[in-house]
């Protein structure tokens, strides 16, 4: 084949590369493929190239994928010109229409008070991994006084040698409490590196949120700390439920948790004593909107809602059924710990389990394969909605540590083995 005649093909294909390039569908065939292959490829001063419908045709069956094309020859030249070659797109590339994805958290929230039960939970988590948070608390761990004593020995323990992972974090005095400035600056100043996340608690409204939330973007800036620090709001207050979507809309805020205690408590005895612990903390009514409330606020800003404790310490048969009614009758994602032996209960219960693994990596495998354009999977159409669920699903199930199918690898990215979901 002539110089021109192959100029005028390699034309064709690049008007069909750069469509793709643009971000728009693929030519239909009768804009590429037919008018260069069924009717010619028409070259001035020169026969056509006459392709007939036939060959028309299994172009296009190559071009799709539904069969292999030939070693050589005339119409495999076509098709490589004429079909780009294009990198498999991740599900978060293409998922959440250029928004970033829901945040993901550790599914349990564990913490401790006293420095022996810190090294003991740091202990628990270099042994477990990073499926579960510790969170080092300066409010009710430090005694009356010694407040800078003890946020002193927090920030020893953050990024030290007992912090594998970097999925440590700290509770603050509430806003109220003279000494919550200070226990931002001592920890922020002292501590080997920022700590994952600050968790603020007895929250009474969003401008008292918003400034302690200013306070620790401002301190992070002053001691040269890169990246701004994740804030965790404690919903314990009439006020902080009464704005609880407010709250989770702040910039800094990657999670709400609730506290059924102090909750309870400051209805004054309207609620029994019944509403702090199972059955009652889901079916007294205003304790199960409170929850509901906290999860719809979350999971409409993209944060991460996090159960109550179970003081439950003894019967993990309680956690574990605390934790199903959590994730399934109210959307929790996350749940607290106060109590080593109830980690791994949690985890386990917010793990997916195999055959949803199962499932979900057969649908987005599938869907990648589909440059996520519609796909049936046995006898149920799916499209890019039930793709973020099942994409969900296998970053839960990353997060908690349990094993997936060596060839998801390529939904998480090239990087994904260094990378948390």
């Amino acid at each position: 084949m002539g110089g021109p005649r192959r100029e005028t093909i390699r034309e064709s294909g690049a008007v069909y590369a750069a469509s793709l390039r643009r971000g728009r569908p693929a030519p239909s065939p009768h804009l590429g493929f037919e008018r260069a292959l069924r009717h010619s490829v028409a070259v001035p001063g020169k026969s056509p190239i006459g392709l007939g419908s036939r060959s028309a045709a299994r172009c296009r069956r190559w071009t799709h994928g539904r069969q292999s094309p030939p070693e050589s020859g005339l119409l495999n030249r076509f098709v490589k010109l004429l079909t780009p070659k294009m990198r498999a797109l991740t599900p978060a590339e293409v998922l959440f229409d250029g928004e970033t994805p829901p945040a993901l958290l550790p599914v349990c929230d564990h913490y401790a008070g006293s420095e022996k039960l810190m090294l003991k939970s740091l202990a628990l988590q270099g042994e477990l991994g990073p499926v579960f948070d510790v969170t080092l608390d300066c409010e009710d761990g430090a005694a009356v006084g010694h407040e800078a004593e003890h946020a002193e020995l927090v920030a020893s323990l953050i990024g030290g040698e007992h912090d594998r992972f970097g999925r440590v974090g700290i509770r603050i005095h509430d806003f109220q409490h003279p000494h919550w400035r200070d226990d931002v600056r001592l920890v922020l100043r002292a501590a080997k590196r920022a700590p994952a996340y600050i968790t603020l608690p007895k929250i009474r409204s969003v401008a008292d949120a918003a400034e302690m939330c200013a306070f620790i973007e401002a301190t992070r800036r002053e001691f040269g700390i890169e990246k701004p620090v994740p804030t965790q709001l404690l919903i314990e207050t009439h006020g902080a439920l009464a704005e609880v979507f407010r709250l989770a809309s702040l910039p800094t805020v990657e999670a709400l948790s609730f506290g059924l205690m102090d909750f309870v408590s400051a209805h004054g005895g309207a609620i029994p004593d019944a509403g702090m612990r199972s059955p009652g903390q889901f079916d007294h009514p205003l304790v199960r909107r409170a929850k509901l409330e906290i999860a719809a606020a979350c999971h409409a800003y993209g944060r991460v809602p996090s159960h109550n404790v179970t003081t439950e310490i003894r019967d993990m048969s309680v956690v574990a059924a605390d934790c199903a009614r959590a994730r399934d009758e109210f959307g929790y994602t996350r749940m607290w710990s106060i109590h080593p032996a109830q980690v791994p209960v949690i985890v386990a219960a917010f793990a997916p389990r195999d055959e949803a693994i199962a499932t979900a990596a057969a649908i987005l495998l599938q869907a990648q394969a589909a440059q996520w354009g519609p796909t049936r999977y046995g006898d149920t159409l799916h499209d890019r909605a039930s793709y973020r669920y099942y994409w969900s699903v296998l970053r839960r199930a990353r997060a908690t540590g349990r094993p997936l199918p060596p060839e998801t690898a390529p939904l998480f990215g090239p990087a994904s083995s260094k990378e948390t979901p």
